[in-house]
């Protein structure tokens, strides 16, 4: 609902809100490109969330390609 508390109490400074919205006409928190990489997966954005709006996925690294370590 564009309330802002995941963004503005995120502990990295990692959400921002996206150009796009949603059918309801929020615009939805993403994780900032040029913070992609900072997200601890903490779960904070989850707990404080009124609506459960939001949550976190740990995502498996991408493999690197064959030849290259």
């Amino acid at each position: 609902k564009e309330c802002g508390y995941c963004v503005g109490f995120c502990p990295e400074d990692v959400l921002a809100f996206s150009a796009e919205s949603n059918a309801k006409g929020y615009h939805y928190p993403v994780i900032a490109a040029e913070k992609a990489d900072a997200c601890v997966h903490c779960g904070f954005c989850s707990l404080i969330c009124p609506e459960l709006a939001i949550f976190t996925r740990e995502l498996e690294p991408a493999a690197s390609p064959a030849g290259e370590d």
